[in-house]
């Protein structure tokens, strides 16, 4: 089954969102709940996996809402198709600041690794799979479990991540450090593997964690400024109501005014 060759237009600075324009007869595909807006003739259907060609059948279906099922992401995958005359548009939009990485994937090996949670939509084709960590410490301390999403096939596929977006070319045997938050997708000819700190101080209060995620090249990596977890601490960490401590925001007497008035 061919790819389904798709146009698109990326909107926004921040809080971004696609386009993608469909000819009469294409589609997309999209993570459920990421859906925008679709102009008249775009007809919407939810079916379960990706619709994939290697999810035909029974068999095939249910290994694939499976395997979103171990992603962390939903057994189904809702598929726009233009049903109209002449070309139509349907947007998705991002679920938090940051931005929305375009990748074709058949310019990069037709592979390509990521996130759970960073797919946001791609040309209908594009197969969505697993990624098992090889290496058990990269599967336990890399912060995201053994599993990463994979993404398959020769058209276009787009990627949310939060933050700045930092695209890196690794050559081969070039080693690069991160934060493991901060590795939002990579190539899959780029080497994985989580390191320990190395010195109990820094561990314990270099504010970085225990573990970084080493990548060893060839290939490229994407990284996020802004990983969601580190969005979520932070406003957790803020509000009142989840035990946070309220900052007085706004004015400069806050904190004198943030006492106690019963």
């Amino acid at each position: 089954m061919a790819m389904d060759v798709i146009d698109y237009d990326i909107f926004g600075d921040d809080m971004q969102y696609v386009e993608i324009e469909l000819d009469p007869g294409e589609a997309a595909i999209g993570e459920a709940g990421m859906m925008m807006f679709m102009q008249d003739g775009v007809e919407m259907e939810t079916v379960f996996g990706d619709g994939s060609a290697s999810q035909s059948g029974l068999l095939g279906k249910l290994m694939g809402a499976g395997k979103r099922l171990l992603t962390g992401e939903s057994l189904f995958t809702t598929v726009f198709v233009n049903q109209g005359q002449g070309k139509k548009r349907v947007a998705f939009a991002a679920p938090f600041p940051g931005k929305i990485v375009p990748v074709d994937l058949s310019q990069i090996g037709g592979t390509l690794i990521c996130q759970k949670d960073a797919f946001l939509c791609a040309a209908k084709g594009v197969s969505l799979g697993l990624a098992f960590q090889r290496r058990l410490g990269a599967g336990f301390f890399g912060g995201e479990g053994f599993i990463l999403q994979k993404l398959e096939g020769d058209g276009m596929a787009f990627f949310h991540a939060g933050g700045t977006i930092a695209e890196k070319t690794l050559a081969p045997g070039e080693v690069l450090r991160v934060d493991t938050g901060c590795l939002a997708a990579l190539q899959p000819s780029v080497d994985y593997d989580i390191q320990y700190v190395g010195k109990i101080k820094t561990a314990l209060f270099g504010g970085e964690g225990l573990f970084y995620a080493k990548l060893t090249g060839p290939g490229k990596v994407w990284l996020q400024t802004l990983p969601l977890s580190r969005l979520a601490n932070r406003i957790i960490a803020a509000a009142p109501s989840l035990g946070g401590k309220q900052s007085g925001e706004g004015s400069v007497l806050g904190g004198l005014l943030d006492g106690d008035n019963s």
